[in-house]
């Protein structure tokens, strides 16, 4: 595997053209109605063959590279963050599809949206509960008899009722991945994954009016029916289901704020030559010089952290503890570095930076999301501290010569099922975690 340290002319080349792409989809992405899905505009990425680096287009469905996701969405958002937002939520929501979806499901659904003729959602967020998945309300309550051909005597379907909200896409999706409460266990071991057709009856949504203006909205189920064809995954299992989207996506967020940082840090650095001030020009003035220095080396060490994580997922089975950490810290580091770079160069460019319609107002804007989604930073921070812990304690264990109790998890995980679907061993593994660390690990 090519080492993310240094990266190899071919990915080097792919970046530029990414960049290119960016610059000619940008008019088109700026015909969008704000606050709207860009149906166009994820047809025109489907058509460049760009959506299938996010969501697996054919079978065998296997998962994407990290790596590529990461350069992808790194290389969008330097020239055009619409089109990079709209390829990733459509990763996010599609992929619980590939990832625990039936066969039917997947041919369904995943060609549709890797080819931009259908929009995807992931609909985790409630009012009450954002990062901490042990407080879902979302209720599944059972509807009909028990299945002749399973023993363990799950219904035949669930009526949804109660509220999501934050969700992108929202309320214009053609699908939701959906996670509720079907209460095999309290905490996150009782979260079940859905899949749910946007015309199922008693699922309404309105759209949210943003400081950023994405598609975002709010989804009201109102005894929606899902049967156990709408599973994805086992009924319990939702939790780990949504923990290895995550695990894949988080650092390509990171890698989304690392391409409008850099875009921030090169627009600084041609004002900072241009720009004439006291009989010279700012990049003469060592505050801002140094400034500018500062913002480099900051850019480029969350570049490295998010393209780390990302070999570490490439070079894994997409779960565990280690994986965990990585992607956190790469969001955590990414995402504040871009606000903190994006805020210095809005400085840097005085009042014009300021003006509707400036490449900075609009970063400006764009940037502070996503410390806040996908896990807010003091979420990560808590996630990181813990995962330390853990480590810290498996390695004390080690040296004396026992098991540890944390090294259990980490080790079921891994099982799972042919379908997808996690065997015995990984439920339980996914029970102890999700308690333990359910309101800091989503």
């Amino acid at each position: 595997m090519t080492t993310a340290f240094a990266l190899t002319p071919q990915q080097r080349a792919w970046c530029a053209r990414l960049r290119t792409l960016g610059e000619q989809l940008a008019p088109l992405a700026a015909r969008c109605e704000d606050g709207r899905v860009d149906r166009p505009l994820l047809r025109e990425l489907g058509a460049l063959g760009l959506l299938a680096h996010a969501v697996p287009a054919a079978p065998p469905w296997r998962r994407g590279s990290a790596l590529d996701l990461c350069l992808l969405r790194e290389s969008l958002a330097y020239s055009c963050p619409q089109a990079e937002t709209a390829l990733a939520l459509q990763g996010l929501g599609a992929g619980p599809v590939a990832d625990a979806g039936t066969a039917e499901q997947r041919a369904r659904w995943l060609p549709a949206v890797a080819a931009g003729r259908a929009v995807a959602a992931f609909a985790l967020s409630e009012p009450g509960a954002g990062s901490d998945a042990a407080a879902l309300a979302l209720h599944a309550e059972p509807d009909g008899g028990t299945g002749a051909d399973d023993p363990a005597g799950s219904p035949e379907g669930w009526r949804l009722t109660g509220t999501k909200t934050w969700i992108s896409n929202a309320p214009w999706a053609d699908f939701y991945t959906v996670f509720a409460r079907t209460g095999e266990a309290p905490g996150a071991r009782g979260v079940t994954a859905f899949l749910v057709p946007a015309d199922r009856p008693g699922l309404h949504g309105e759209p949210l009016d943003m400081l950023a203006p994405h598609a975002l909205g709010t989804l009201t189920f109102d005894a929606v029916p899902v049967t156990r064809a709408d599973l994805l995954g086992a009924p319990g299992a939702g939790f780990r289901v949504a923990m290895r989207t995550l695990n894949l996506f988080r650092p390509s967020v990171g890698a989304f704020a690392v391409g409008m940082a850099q875009a921030a840090l090169d627009a600084s650095l041609e004002h900072a030559d241009a720009r004439a001030a006291f009989g010279g020009t700012l990049r003469d003035l060592q505050s801002v010089s140094h400034r500018l220095a500062e913002m480099a080396t900051r850019t480029e060490a969350a570049r490295l952290l998010v393209y780390a994580a990302a070999c570490a997922y490439d070079g894994s089975d997409g779960e565990g503890a280690d994986l965990a950490r990585r992607s956190a810290m790469a969001k955590l580091l990414a995402t504040e570095t871009a606000q903190d770079v994006v805020d210095a160069a809005v400085q840097i460019h005085g009042a014009a930076a300021l003006q509707r319609g400036h490449l900075l107002e609009h970063l400006y804007r764009e940037v502070r999301a996503p410390r806040i989604y996908e896990g807010a930073s003091e979420v990560q921070r808590s996630l990181i501290a813990k995962e330390l812990y853990r480590e810290r304690s498996g390695e004390r264990d080690a040296a004396s010569g026992g098991t540890g109790a944390d090294e259990g998890p980490a080790a079921g995980a891994r099982e799972a099922a042919p379908d997808g679907a996690p065997g015995a061993a990984a439920g339980r593994a996914a029970d102890e975690a999700g308690d333990e660390a359910g309101e800091d690990r989503l």
